[in-house]
């Protein structure tokens, strides 16, 4: 199968190296978390003493700008590649403006999920790997090439959705024990909440692109 071509996904892939490339040069890793990282307890309202840290980017802002910031060069590196080759799919199936729409929303939904279960950590989420997810959970749904059989009353396509769903978890908890360890190193339920975004999003924005055609 050829790979499509992709002007969103080359154009993402491109921002988030150049920032990863400027953050890393200019010695700026720790002050770009600090400033534009997703801190679940900003989102819970509490107060940041801005004297002390400097400018922040704004709490409502950081699910977004924390997925242009990443840790190192294997965090970049998988996440721009699993980008790059999922990525151009679900642009084509999509269309450039509805994938962004896809986009954006994993990356807010990968940190309501976060918040969710850690609303008081102070521990800063930071990678497109939530925005990603989605993007992930939008290919998994249109390019699934087996046809999956009802469960007693529960629909084939939904059966497909808790399959993918699952798969996914046991994915993120492998990459988390293989790249540090222990699971403290990736925000699992961050990339469970992208990649559900990515199942619950797609079928109404295909419907939304065929409709608006």
């Amino acid at each position: 199968m050829n790979m499509p071509a992709g002007k969103l996904t080359n154009g993402l892939i491109i921002a988030n190296v150049v920032i990863f490339l400027l953050v890393w040069l200019f010695g700026w890793e720790q002050d770009a978390i600090l400033r534009g990282g997703m801190f679940p307890i900003r989102l819970s309202g509490e107060f940041i003493d801005t004297s002390v840290y400097g400018w922040l980017v704004p709490a409502w802002l950081t699910p977004l700008s924390s997925a242009f910031l990443h840790s190192g060069l294997l965090h970049i590196g998988f996440n721009m590649l699993m980008l790059l080759f999922c990525g151009r799919f679900v642009e084509q199936a999509l269309g450039p403006q509805l994938m962004a729409v896809l986009y954006v929303a994993g990356a807010y939904a990968a940190a309501i999920a976060q918040f969710a279960v850690e609303p008081a950590s102070m521990i800063p989420m930071v990678g497109a790997s939530g925005a990603i997810s989605a993007i992930l959970g939008a290919y998994a749904l249109l390019f699934a090439r087996y046809k999956v059989d009802p469960v007693g009353p529960i629909p084939g396509h939904v059966v497909r959705i808790i399959w993918l769903t699952l798969a996914w978890i046991g994915i993120q908890l492998m990459i988390g024990l293989a790249t540090s360890g222990n699971l403290q190193g990736i925000a699992i339920f961050a990339h469970i909440g992208g990649f559900v975004a990515g199942l619950v999003l797609t079928r109404p924005l295909l419907e939304w692109r065929f409709r608006s055609a």
